[in-house]
């Protein structure tokens, strides 16, 4: 995916306009002179922000005008300086006080990058090129957990909700991944959450890839395999209607599984992981990057050092 306006690493806002840069365009497009009417950084008539990595602007959102028209003159004002600087991607973030401002910023040009609870993001394309801006998020992330006991039983739950509602379908544990959230602790936590059952990450065995499934979205959902460390049961009363622990043979024997290609080869996976047939992907914190950031990195470890690679 090009990435020409990733928001991730920024230098800081500036007291007043953009922080100056070399107006040479590293992605080949040819370097524009300042012209001699746009207005300078330090102009009161600018808003206030600051550059990405890209070539790209990020407008402060704690310092928008509250009055539309002040911000249209501001916005204008500002895309002009930003064109003579031969910037890309404008950024704007506009909070759910300042809401009002967004049918204006739709007006000078602007389009929805995406939304939360609290806030819009507005983009601008500024080159007359094809937007490289990167789109919204267009996955969503999930977890299956087959969680096992020393019985060789399986933890499983019939939902309030969902599809397979009213139809006496015994499922596992399932859920979506929270933002900033880590898969081996979601599959925990959906577990602990609906079940009360506390229980140990062991593998990733399997994942599935699916497309327009949620609102346009694709989806990414990872079968895990935890052990339990406790026995009891508590359902979570809003979301599921029971749950108990299944022997093995009884939980394979359910319809579902033999009318679902994808449903009987998870199990399949997850039997034979059981066996010591199969191995998954086990989790190791690992740095990652210049910046050396911490992060989970899934990998078949134990083939791995049947291998015994030297580095």
């Amino acid at each position: 995916m090009t990435d020409n306006n990733r928001t991730d690493v920024v230098p800081p806002f500036t007291a007043s306009g953009v922080l100056s840069g070399d107006p040479l365009d590293p992605h080949g497009i040819k370097a524009c002179e300042d012209s001699s009417s746009a207005l300078r950084p330090e102009s009161p008539l600018l808003l206030r922000a600051k550059d990405d990595h890209y070539d790209g602007i990020i407008i402060d959102p704690n310092c928008l005008p509250s009055d539309v028209d002040t911000f249209v003159t501001s916005l204008r004002a500002s895309l002009a300086y930003w064109k003579s600087q031969c910037r890309r991607g404008v950024w704007l973030k506009i909070p759910i006080e300042n809401a009002d401002l967004v049918p204006a910023a739709v007006k000078e040009g602007f389009v929805y990058h995406h939304a939360e609870l609290s806030y819009l993001m507005l983009t601008y394309w500024i080159p007359e090129t094809p937007s490289t801006i990167p789109a919204n998020a267009s996955h969503q992330v999930g977890i299956g957990a087959f969680v096992i006991n020393e019985k060789r039983e399986i933890l499983v739950v019939q939902e309030r909700g969902g599809s397979t509602r009213n139809t006496g379908v015994w499922k596992i544990p399932t859920g979506v991944v929270n933002q900033a959230e880590d898969i081996l602790v979601a599959a925990k936590r959906e577990v602990k959450e609906e079940t009360g059952v506390d229980a140990t990450f062991i593998e990733v065995l399997s994942f599935r890839h699916g497309h327009n499934v949620a609102f346009g979205k694709s989806d990414l959902f990872f079968l895990c395999m935890l052990h339990s460390t406790s026995s009891q049961i508590t359902i979570q009363e809003t979301e599921i209607k029971a749950a108990m622990w299944m022997p093995l043979d009884d939980f394979c024997a359910q319809k579902i599984f033999c009318e679902s290609s994808m449903l009987k080869k998870m199990v399949e996976i997850a039997i034979a992981r059981m066996e010591e047939q199969y191995r998954g992907f086990s989790a190791e914190r690992l740095e990652f990057g210049f910046q050396k950031l911490e992060s989970l990195f899934y990998y078949n470890k134990a083939d791995l050092r049947l291998i015994n690679p030297k580095c």
